[in-house]
C-alpha cells in the first residue's frame, strides 16, 4: 500500500473504533442515544446552585436520595463541576453527580442551573 492509502485506512479505523466498541458491549448504549431518564456519566459541566430558601446550603450526598448522609454544603450561587444526572432513584426525583472542591456527591437538580 502506498502511504496516502495507509494514512486513509488508519483514519477510518479511529474514527469507526469508538462505534465498533458500543456495539460489542451488551447493554451500553451509544453517546446520544439514552434512556428516558438518564443522562450520559463522566462529560462535566458546570452548575451554578440557585433558587434555594435565603440562607440555605445545598446538601451534597453520599447517595441521590434526600436519607443520605450529607457529605458537605454548597453555598447559594456556588459552582459545582456535573458528571450527569438520573431520576432512577429511589424517590424519582432527578439527582446529579457533582463536585466541589474534594467533595464528590449527589445534588438535587432542582437547585442546579447549568452555565
Amino acid at each position: 500500500m502506498r502511504l496516502p492509502q495507509v494514512r486513509a485506512v488508519a483514519a477510518a479505523a479511529l474514527l469507526l473504533a469508538p462505534a465498533w466498541a458500543f456495539a460489542q458491549e451488551p447493554g451500553r448504549q451509544e453517546p446520544g442515544r439514552q434512556e428516558p431518564g438518564r443522562q450520559e456519566f463522566g462529560r462535566p459541566e458546570f452548575f451554578r446552585v440557585e433558587g434555594l430558601p435565603r440562607g440555605d446550603t445545598l446538601s451534597i450526598r453520599e447517595a441521590p436520595d434526600a436519607d443520605s448522609p450529607a457529605l458537605g454544603q454548597a453555598p447559594a450561587r456556588g459552582r459545582l463541576r456535573g458528571f450527569g444526572c438520573t431520576n432512577d432513584t429511589p424517590s424519582g426525583l432527578t439527582w446529579c453527580r457533582v463536585k466541589l472542591g474534594p467533595i464528590v456527591g449527589w445534588a438535587r437538580r432542582r437547585y442546579l442551573t447549568p452555565e
